[in-house]
C-alpha cells in the first residue's frame, strides 16, 4: 500500500465505519450518508469555537471523488479556513481506509458553514 502524496488538511473531527444499511442502489455508500458524517464531524471543532451551539447555514462545493464501500473505515477532517462575526468556514474532507490492505484515500471534500447560535436559535457573536 502507498500512502497518497498529500495527505488531509485539518484536524481529525470524526472516524466511523461503513456499513451495509448506509448503501446505495448500487451497493456502494450513499453519498447523504457520507455528508452527514461530515457535516457532524465538523460541527465538533464549530461548537468548540463558538463554545456552544451552531447551525449549519451552507454547504458549497461538495465533491465526490471515489466511492466508499461497506466496511471502509471512513475519517473526516475539519479546517478552519475563516471566522466571521458569528460565522465559521470549514474545509472538510473525508478519508477511507480500506481494508484489507489499508488503502487510504480523500473521497470527498466540501466547504461547510456554521454559526454560531443562541438557546432561541438566533444568531450570536463569536466568542
Amino acid at each position: 500500500m502507498t500512502a497518497p502524496a498529500e495527505g488531509p488538511k485539518g484536524l481529525l473531527a470524526l472516524q466511523t465505519l461503513a456499513m451495509p444499511a448506509d448503501t446505495n442502489a448500487n451497493g456502494d455508500i450513499f453519498g447523504g450518508w457520507l455528508m452527514g458524517q461530515m457535516d457532524l464531524g465538523a460541527s465538533v471543532p464549530a461548537r468548540e469555537r463558538a463554545q456552544g451551539r451552531v447551525a449549519t447555514v451552507q454547504v458549497e462545493a461538495m465533491t465526490f471523488h471515489r466511492a466508499v464501500h461497506v466496511g471502509d473505515v471512513v475519517t473526516i477532517y475539519a479546517d478552519l479556513q475563516r471566522e466571521g462575526r458569528s460565522s465559521m468556514r470549514y474545509g472538510v474532507e473525508a478519508w477511507i481506509t480500506r481494508m484489507p490492505d489499508g488503502e487510504r484515500a480523500k473521497v470527498t471534500e466540501a466547504v461547510f458553514i456554521y454559526v454560531a447560535i443562541d438557546e432561541a436559535g438566533k444568531s450570536r457573536p463569536l466568542p
